[in-house]
């Protein structure tokens, strides 16, 4: 067990009367299947602390406290609290919570919302329970030491008090210093899979999502913005605009022009017939250029990030030296709900609804934005049909907030599909060269530099193959770029992990050695011998690697497959995979992928396998056809006419298997993409004997000759 200090005061522990200033509810568990009597209606209930409320009827009302962006923590989240809390998860409702101070860290991104609140949430169940428990000794006159929970009841001996009579007192009741958390091995509702809170809602098609958001009397707003990077309005027309049924109004803010209709379908048509001309405003960009750009800094010195040994010796006295450069293109998010926030600005307070990754950033934002105090700015968080790190830009709320700040009318802003991928936040375009040395078979140097857009760093210098190999250096460069670049699903490893994955075996080929062996060589040095500082754990990924290739049956020559291996540390969690590929025709295809993971604990294990599953399949898909690309600083696609996404008969099957572990949970939103990219390239290799060096990998020759 853990003991835990709490750091709960009274204000946390009031009584409330009624459900409905509660908000919506949103997700529900219920004790029984609709054929069934169900237990009368909540008439009261208690907020035990910010994170639960109990009702008269025995059910609790926990609140999920980050953004749901389709990685399952509405569900998972509150989860740990009803386990640590120790009642039946049928008897819970799900209700997305507001942001509220009283959470730490209600934020979807870097997989860190499960790691981050790992102990929080799990304390809040515990005191709670605590509290039930305290409160059933005095009304006993027992010591709370001689007493247990189970589903929901305070026992002692033959006599039972559901937490639904004792919640009433509880608020009478001082609120426990010190708590003792459960151990694993005790754990009844975590690991163990449950279904996602809103599914059936999901399926049938109910208004979860920030582009289903109404409210009477709403308007709808489209935004026209400059069509490329670097120009600016110089002027614009709107009377056809105003000629479209539905469209009230058309006004410029900062270089855009918002229009006004009763529909987001008259909206989007003023939009489109509008006549803008726009002027240029600083440098209108070419991928072309970039390309150049980034190559020219591989071959320019910086100052390194990180340099082990001596790196110019090891390769001045290599009998071989292995050299490869690796590109790959900005990539825009796509996510399948397009941008959109709902705002209602009246003298009185500014509300804010819609789906958004970063809710305190953004409402920060707005309240600069409209020179409003922030106590009069609410922000409300819907479901997000995915997020992949744009989501984490508040761009799209702050326009809505300026829009609805003009006409003081409640507004949806919504992008078209068009406006979602011209006027983005890209993946940047980013370059690296690796340089091996080998001497007398032996590994002695490496030597990585790295190039992006927009990039303080493109490198992880002290993860993996750090501390393993004696002579190391790793240097980064950035080139400048007035095109919008941010985060993209695992930023900066899902192009980095693709590269050095690749240029391992590479390196594994010219040494004429095993592919998996060379990783186990480097990791074993890093373990017992490791040369400087390494963030990583060299035996948990060691553990990886060799489940994978166990599962994969990876030294086990099969008739008609060629497999490709690939490792990862990212977000805290370790994932090793294969791909599997078999020749249609003279083409390889990945049709399965072996999955090996160590991410700790293990939460809810259906939604980590689809976790798991969703980054595979992500990771080849852009892998293979992720291409995007600007001319005069105006994006060369809009529309996933020109933009090719992976196809659900291209999805690779994806085994998952775990690593026991009693550890903390780790990361799990984005650690499976990573690597998959670099095990399809070494696939395609095994495959074909043909390497792959540019994303997207269908634009190079990678047929049998």
């Amino acid at each position: 067990m853990t003991l835990i200090k709490t750091n709960y005061n009274r204000r946390s522990f009031l009584k409330t009367s009624a459900l409905a200033g509660g908000g919506i509810v949103i997700g529900f568990n219920w004790a029984c299947t609709p054929s069934e009597t169900m237990r009368a209606a909540p008439s009261e209930w208690f907020e035990v602390n910010a994170f639960l409320s109990i009702a008269d009827n025995g059910q609790v009302t926990i609140m999920s406290p980050n953004p749901e962006i389709g990685q399952n923590i509405k569900t998972s989240m509150p989860m740990l609290v009803a386990e640590e809390l120790d009642i039946n998860w049928e008897d819970v409702i799900v209700e997305q919570a507001p942001l509220n101070s009283a959470f730490s860290r209600q934020v979807a991104g870097g997989s860190g919302s499960i790691r981050a609140s790992w102990k929080i949430l799990r304390t809040a169940g515990a005191t709670a329970r605590q509290l039930m428990i305290n409160t059933a000794a005095k009304k006993w006159q027992v010591d709370p030491k001689t007493l247990s929970t189970e589903n929901g009841e305070v026992i002692n001996g033959k006599e039972k008090a559901t937490y639904a009579e004792l919640a009433s007192l509880a608020v009478m009741t001082e609120i426990p210093e010190e708590v003792t958390l459960k151990n694993p091995g005790d754990f009844k509702i975590i690991g163990h899979s449950k279904g996602n809170v809103d599914i059936d809602d999901i399926i049938t098609g109910k208004p979860l999502f920030g582009i289903d958001f109404r409210r009477e009397g709403m308007v709808y707003a489209a935004a026209l913005r400059p069509p490329a990077f670097g120009s600016k309005l110089k002027t614009f027309d709107d009377t056809e605009a105003l000629k479209v049924n539905g469209v009230s109004d058309v006004f410029q803010f900062g270089d855009k022009i918002a229009v006004i209709a009763s529909s987001n379908w008259a909206a989007m048509k003023g939009q489109k017939a509008i006549k803008a001309e726009w002027e240029k405003d600083g440098g209108l960009e070419n991928t072309v250029e970039h390309d150049a750009q980034l190559l020219q800094l591989l071959d320019t010195r910086a100052e390194p990030r990180r340099n082990d040994g001596n790196v110019s010796k090891a390769f001045a006295d290599a009998d071989k030296v292995v050299e490869k450069i690796y590109e790959a293109p900005f990539l825009p998010h796509n996510t399948l709900e397009p941008m959109n926030f709902f705002a209602h600005v009246t003298d009185e307070k500014v509300e804010m609804v819609g789906p958004i990754q970063t809710p305190a950033g953004t409402h920060g934002q707005i309240a600069k934005l409209l020179d409003r105090d922030p106590k009069e700015v609410t922000m409300d968080m819907t479901r997000m049909g995915g997020g992949f790190g744009r989501r984490l830009y508040g761009d799209f709320a702050r326009e809505v907030a300026e829009i609805g700040d003009k006409i003081r009318k409640p507004v949806l802003l919504i992008f078209s599909r068009e406006d979602d991928m011209t006027a983005g936040t890209y993946r940047p375009a980013s370059k690296y060269k690796f340089r091996a040395a080998i001497k007398n078979g032996q590994l002695t140097g490496y030597h990585l530099t790295g190039a992006g857009v927009n990039s303080r760093s493109v490198t992880r210098e002290n993860w993996f193959p750090a501390g393993g190999i004696e002579n190391y250096k790793v240097e980064t460069h950035n080139l400048r770029s007035n095109i919008t670049t941010g985060a993209w699903r695992a930023p900066i490893t899902n192009f980095l992990a693709i590269a050095e994955q690749s240029f391992f075996d590479e390196i594994a080929n010219e040494m004429n050695i095993d592919a998996v062996q060379l990783r186990l060589d480097i990791l074993e040095r890093a373990k017992t011998n490791p040369v400087g500082d390494i963030d990583y754990d060299p035996d948990k990924m060691i553990g990886v690697i060799k489940l994978a290739a166990e599962k994969s049956n990876w030294n086990n020559p099969e008739t008609g497959i060629s497999k490709g291996f690939s490792a990862y540390y990212s977000h805290n969690t370790y994932v090793a995979e294969v791909a599997h590929a078999t020749m249609e025709g003279n083409s390889p295809k990945v049709g399965r992928v072996t999955c090996a993971v160590d991410c700790g604990i293990v939460v809810n294990p259906d939604a980590a396998i689809n976790q798991i599953e969703g980054g595979v399949v992500d990771g080849v898909g852009h892998a293979m056809y992720g291409d995007f690309s600007f001319r005069d600083g105006t994006p060369q696609a809009s529309n996933f006419d020109k933009y090719r996404l992976i196809r659900s008969k291209e999805a690779p099957a994806v085994d998952v298997f775990f690593v026991e572990s009693q550890n903390d949970p780790t990361g799990l939103g984005e650690p499976s993409l990573p690597p998959a990219g670099g095990a399809l390239a070494n696939a395609i290799a095994a495959s074909t004997g043909r390497r792959v060096y540019k994303i997207p990998f269908t634009k190079q020759d990678i047929a049998l000759g």
